[in-house]
């Protein structure tokens, strides 16, 4: 089956009983056994796993091409877990360009515990060679990364990280499983906030662990389990709606993604737009051989005072000022004082990121509205 097959079937069998064609929500927290140690169907609290659970990783395993998947109470839910597979003294090596919440959970929590995070900058394969021949556990990277859209070479990296026995994870957050599989370049592991796209509807958080490997298959049900980082079953539910309409919902958000980059582009107020398939990107090479489309997520840094950059985000009508992405409506944020706050500014300034950088999730509407609406914004700043 193809993708979008996969989306609406992989999964779910219509009832036998009721022909019921959509998965009821099996809202509860226990099941009867049938003797000590002995379930109907697999299931015996719903901490561990529930219908809704299975449903929603069978869909997503097959929309990665990938043999399994763990769904948590959210992207970071699913972080900790996999965090929580380490021991005092690993060492993690990640590229630069983490989404905030990623650098807090490893700086602020789990330093704690003796978990070392490095992050360094990719400028060529010899220094990810030296970085790996550390023997760290995993090497971790998000593609494109969060906010600057820079995409990461996941083939080239994954053959480094496997030439030193280091797991390779990628965030896809952004890309999604329509736009980029990484576990065919290579990759060990992938993880979604599937609050994000995969959801689609703003309306849910989740996450998600996604793997060919029943060792850290095994892992993460343990951890879900034992750390108590599940989902409900109706944010399962809801997410397995949400992903029945995501290769309509993702090629809409790419066609107004370009449409809104060129517009910003070629805008006087703006000084640069970070989105990875203009060909003035740096990245843009590495985005077309490993992605299919390049996403709603759109960049800017503008020709005005940081002041100014902050009025303008409270300027838009279609574009909310809030927090989040990969919704059907359309949001801006602006990353230094909301998303990668807990950044240090010392180490936002030096991956590139600035004080005067907007960041677009651009959604479903009709696209000429959100140019007007762009256009409006830009107007009313002097």
């Amino acid at each position: 089956m193809r993708f979008s097959t996969k989306a609406i079937h992989a999964g779910y069998e219509p009832d036998p009983e009721t022909g019921s064609i959509m998965p009821p929500i099996y809202m509860t927290s226990t099941y009867i056994l049938d003797a000590p140690g002995e379930t109907r169907a697999g299931y015996d609290y719903t901490r561990a796993g529930n219908p809704n659970f299975t449903i929603l990783e069978k869909t997503l395993a097959a929309l990665e091409e990938a043999e399994h998947a763990t769904v948590f109470s959210s992207g970071l839910g699913a972080l900790t877990a996999m965090i929580s597979m380490l021991s005092k003294g690993d060492h993690v090596v990640a590229l630069e360009g983490l989404y905030g919440g990623t650098y807090r959970l490893f700086k602020s929590v789990f330093v704690r515990f003796g978990i070392e995070l490095e992050i360094i900058k990719l400028k060529n394969s010899n220094e990810l060679d030296s970085a790996l021949a550390q023997k760290p556990k995993w090497l971790l990277l998000e593609t494109p990364t969060n906010p600057l859209l820079n995409s990461v070479d996941i083939e080239a990296c994954a053959q480094v990280a496997k030439k030193h026995g280091v797991f390779t994870v990628v965030d896809n957050t952004f890309a999604t499983p329509y736009f980029q599989n990484p576990l065919r370049f290579g990759a060990d592991i992938v993880w979604h906030s599937t609050t994000k796209y995969i959801g689609g509807h703003s309306d849910v958080i989740g996450g998600a662990v996604i793997t060919n490997s029943s060792s850290v298959k095994h892992e993460m049900d343990f951890m879900r389990k034992a750390i108590g980082v599940n989902p409900s079953p109706f944010d399962t539910w809801l997410t397995t709606r949400g992903l029945k309409t995501l290769a309509l919902r993702m090629e809409r958000h790419a066609e107004n993604g370009m449409k809104v980059a060129k517009f910003l582009e070629g805008h006087p107020k703006v000084s640069k737009v970070f989105y990875p398939g203009l060909t003035s990107h740096s990245s843009h090479e590495i985005a077309k051989k490993q992605m299919r489309g390049f996403g709603g997520m759109v960049s800017a840094e503008f020709d005005l005072s940081i002041d100014s950059t902050k009025k303008l985000a409270s300027f838009f009508t279609l574009f909310a000022l809030a927090e989040s992405l990969g919704g059907v409506e359309s949001l801006v944020c602006h990353p230094a004082t909301m998303t990668h706050a807990s950044i240090p500014v010392e180490d936002r300034h030096k991956s590139g990121l600035n004080d005067g950088l907007l960041r677009f999730s651009v959604g479903v509407e009709d696209g000429e509205d959100l140019i007007d609406d762009l256009s409006q914004a830009l107007d009313r700043i002097m």
